[in-house]
């Protein structure tokens, strides 16, 4: 009884990601008329196959009989059966791949636009730890529900067809090789469903989390390589990395011992299949019964082994469907969580409410982290002139940056209420600079790469954040290159304030952004910020701030705050 539940469960699962396709998608008459036509080919395959395995038996009883006329005629008429069966496998693979593309391509796109919806991607990422790897679930994942749910559309339609026009024949030549065969089959389904059900499923899902931890790992390395050198940490990532290979080749251990144990019966349930047509249909025919020629045996045996291979279908794919099934259980959690509409993992916990406003203030703000369990700041408010500057300083973790990203309504756990404008109008950034890939023109104009902005402009905004060289040095405004790496922090950090001198926001909120730069920079950057007509807020350390800001907002890290003017503020030594 677990294992039908397991089973339904796996279907519910399944339909509930296929539905999006096949049933809810603008795409779905081409993909039903795609069935149908698959359908007509599967019907056409299987009676050619019925055709010829008459042949064979034909062929035979002639070679006894010696007659030439009926071997001949068999003979070409298998040979016309085949070439026809061969266009039609040819073009039912076609069909199966034609489907598999068009599902996958909208599946892809589907889930795509949940992830970056409402910067669905960070909320995945940040509060839902239980999804691990989002990007392998997009990418494999999908590919291969799209390719294993085809070959089992295939697989068991073609099961079904084969089951009723073999059936037919098998009964023609023995009722009671048919009723051993429904029993034998019986047996050796529910034996592989309950005996090896509930060990496969769960150690293959959990085998396909520890695969995706293990590459996980080594991508870290790969984006850190750098960092991890300067620590001389090689020692101990090599050390992180075999404790996360172990489980990996533990539970592959546990696999292939069960799936060695699941073809062990597999084959001798395979193997005696062969000698049960010979045996029922042999004996007939050595009692003498009129009527039946020897050339029954090799079609009661091509018969019995298609209706067989039809009845025991999930025992012969017990191993794929097992992949498929945990493959499935983690595409399903994942467009779950996509389609939740609130980022708060906390039911019934209040939300910061969010006001689009012509300008830029906190009313009575309480913050807490996004799981409830810490306050961080307690009804902060305060208000921004347009053209003025608001610098957030105070203790590491008490809150500053999590202020950043309350604006850009990245977390809403708490209390209160924040008027902002739209957030198109706002630029954010970040201590460390996104940098995409694309040209050196695409990173000064992210995430507005569709402005048309003559080069002398651009050439004009790198000197002014003094990388008057920097085009030239990589060949031009249009050159592609992986910038993380050929540009250093401080060259990032002025390419992305670059970035907001090209676009001239309304509004920029800077979270350290100028951190990697000498003071002589900074000050520079800030200068070039001022004669714009755009409001900020800086969160950073450096007294030199204060001059090209209007307000001070402290985080005193005991959820206590105070607003002063930059004039009156002054950093305390330690």
């Amino acid at each position: 009884m677990k294992n039908i539940k397991l089973f339904f469960h796996a279907f519910q699962s399944f339909w509930a990601i296929g539905k999006l396709y096949w049933w809810d998608s603008p795409e779905k008459w081409r993909a039903i008329g795609l069935l149908i036509l698959l359908l007509c080919f599967l019907y056409l395959d299987s009676t050619i196959g019925v055709n010829q395995l008459k042949q064979q038996g034909e062929l035979i009883s002639a070679l006894v009989d010696r007659d030439s006329e009926r071997f001949w005629q068999s003979a070409f008429l298998y040979i016309g059966a085949s070439i026809v069966l061969a266009v039609t496998v040819a073009t039912w693979q076609y069909l199966e791949d034609k489907i598999r593309l068009y599902s996958r391509e909208f599946l892809t796109k589907y889930y795509l636009d949940k992830y970056f919806q409402n910067n669905c991607f960070y909320k995945v990422n940040t509060f839902y730890r239980e999804i691990d790897n989002p990007d392998q679930r997009i990418t494999e994942d999908i590919a291969s529900f799209c390719h294993r749910s085809v070959s089992l559309f295939r697989q068991f339609t073609l099961a079904i067809i084969n089951l009723v026009q073999f059936g037919i024949l098998l009964w023609e030549k023995s009722n009671f090789l048919v009723l051993i065969l429904v029993i034998y089959s019986l047996g050796g389904m529910l034996i592989t469903t309950i005996g090896f059900g509930k060990i496969l499923i769960p150690i293959k899902k959990e085998q396909l989390k520890r695969e995706a931890n293990f590459r996980f790992g080594l991508v870290r390395i790969r984006e850190n390589a750098e960092s991890i050198a300067f620590y001389n940490g090689g020692n101990r990532e090599f050390s992180y990395i075999k404790q996360i290979f172990a489980p990996v080749l533990s539970i592959y251990n546990k696999v292939i011992t069960w799936e060695r144990n699941l073809d062990i019966f597999q084959n001798i349930y395979g193997y005696i299949t062969w000698i049960l047509p010979p045996l029922v249909i042999g004996l007939r025919i050595l009692a003498g019964e009129p009527g039946l020629e020897v050339g029954a045996i090799p079609e009661a045996q091509g018969a019995f082994g298609r209706v067989f291979k039809s009845l025991n279908i999930i025992v012969r794919m017990f191993e794929f469907l097992t992949s498929f099934i945990a493959g499935i259980e983690r595409l399903e959690s994942f467009v779950k969580v996509l389609e939740e509409s609130e980022a708060s993992p906390v039911e019934g916990s209040q939300t910061i409410d969010t006001v689009e406003d012509s300008h830029l203030s906190l009313q009575d703000l309480t913050l807490q982290t996004p799981n409830y369990q810490r306050t961080l700041v307690k009804n902060v408010s305060i208000e921004l002139q347009p053209g003025e500057g608001l610098l957030i300083v105070g203790v590491s973790g008490g809150g500053k940056s999590s202020i950043l990203r309350a604006i850009a309504g990245l977390w809403n756990s708490g209390s209160g209420k924040i008027y902002r404008p739209k957030l198109a109008e706002i630029l954010f950034l970040p201590q460390r600079p996104y940098l995409i890939l694309g040209s050196l023109r695409d990173q000064l104009l992210y995430p507005r790469t569709d402005l048309n902005i003559a080069d002398a402009e651009i050439c004009r905004v790198l000197e002014e954040v003094n990388l008057p060289d920097l085009a030239e040095r990589f060949g031009g405004l249009d050159t592609v290159e992986d910038w993380d790496s050929v540009l250093s922090m401080g060259e990032q950090q002025r390419v992305a304030f670059g970035r907001l001198l090209l676009t001239k926001p309304r509004y920029a909120i800077l979270d350290e952004a100028t951190s990697a730069l000498d003071v002589q920079n900074e000050q520079s950057l800030y200068q070039h910020l001022q004669s714009l007509s755009t409001t900020y807020i800086s969160v950073g350390h450096r007294p030199t701030l204060l001059q090209y800001h209007h307000q001070v907002l402290e985080v005193l890290g005991d959820e206590t705050w105070r607003v002063s003017s930059a004039q009156d503020y002054q950093f305390i030594r330690t």
